[in-house]
């Protein structure tokens, strides 16, 4: 008989402190706790949440951008480290799941860093992390990109999770090869981005491909959005004071759950911290993929063929032993 959970999930919508992951960390806890007390069983958090986005990649030039390049090198985290334990500790003291954005340094490079989502089982096991595959526009200028190793679903007390960082959202194989591994609860984490082209309405994007992937998909997707909050306006807009009005924009945050069906539950968030809580039932996941199940009977497998290469990749490959050589046959005495 299948069985399908029931949830509560909360998205949470806040800002970073900016740059200290310590003091980030205590604020994700905090957070973790406050949604646990609540009843949620999964905390999703926005995109690098641990410990700030790269605005200054969107604000100035490269050369003038560098010693915010270093700062934020220096601030990034490693896979497995303190603040990682730290995360899974709360995640295990309050039984929830969680997903939280972290700035992840290479631990071989200094100036290696990955925009990764940690996924967190209910019991604080590190489940796995998600590197995001292709940084979007100027954010090239500070994240490498991840490989396909990272593209998994995972089984949590919430169902099959998946996850995927900001622009990722809008990657249709990316997002194909997680509903082809089953996946129906779907995390996308965002930042808000009021530095965007004017016509550019950075709440109204991250909803609609919210709603699309859930629409197609027939899942639920939980998302979580930061906030620019006035200690990153003020570090930003020191040495530029053009640069406040830009990231004072509004509608540029958007944090929410959506259903199968494409709808918003619960109340969600535009651009204020907060945190959105809503109800999901796994079995309502069901009835939609009659009508289009798009990684079974609503496909054609015979004409599309999606090849997904999850191999690790690394910058070299190290051989310590010398190779043993092949013995010479013996040949037989005359």
């Amino acid at each position: 008989m299948l069985e399908l959970p029931k949830s509560k999930v909360a998205a949470v919508q806040a800002a970073p402190i900016f740059l200290n992951p310590a003091a980030t960390v205590d604020k994700a806890c905090a957070l973790i706790a406050e949604a646990a007390s609540n009843g949620a069983k999964l905390v999703a958090f926005p995109e690098v949440f641990v410990a700030g986005y790269p605005y200054w990649n969107w604000l100035m030039t490269p050369i003038e951008g560098g010693a915010w390049f270093e700062r934020l090198c220096r601030s990034a985290i490693t896979v497995p480290g303190p603040e990682v334990d730290r995360l899974c500790a709360a995640a295990r003291e309050h039984d929830c799941v969680v997903v939280i954005g972290i700035n992840e340094r290479d631990p071989r490079s200094v100036a290696t860093i990955y925009n990764t989502n940690l996924i967190i089982g209910a019991n604080g096991t590190l489940l796995g992390k998600h590197r995001k595959l292709v940084p979007t526009w100027a954010e090239k200028l500070s994240w490498a990109g991840g490989d396909g190793s990272s593209l998994k679903v995972y089984d949590t007390a919430v169902g099959p999770l998946g996850t995927l960082a900001c622009g990722e959202n809008t990657n249709t194989l990316a997002r194909f090869a997680l509903l082809s591994e089953g996946e129906l609860v779907h995390v996308a984490n965002y930042i808000a981005l009021p530095v965007a082209p004017a016509s550019y309405d950075m709440a109204a994007a991250i909803r609609i491909r919210a709603t699309a992937h859930s629409f197609e998909g027939k899942l639920f997707t939980i998302v979580a959005c930061s906030t620019v909050s006035e200690e990153i306006i003020e570090a930003m807009s020191a040495e530029r004071p053009a640069n406040r009005a830009l990231l004072e924009r509004k509608n540029s945050a958007f944090s929410g759950v959506i259903d199968p069906a494409g709808n918003v539950i619960g109340d969600p968030l535009i651009d204020d911290e907060g945190i959105v809580y809503a109800e999901i039932d796994l079995s309502a996941c069901i009835q939609p993929k009659q009508m289009h199940d798009i990684i079974g009977a609503y496909n054609r497998f015979d004409i599309f063929d999606l090849r997904v290469d999850r191999r690790a990749r690394a910058s070299a490959s190290f051989r310590d032993e010398p190779e043993a050589l092949e013995a010479e046959p013996v040949k037989p005495q005359a």
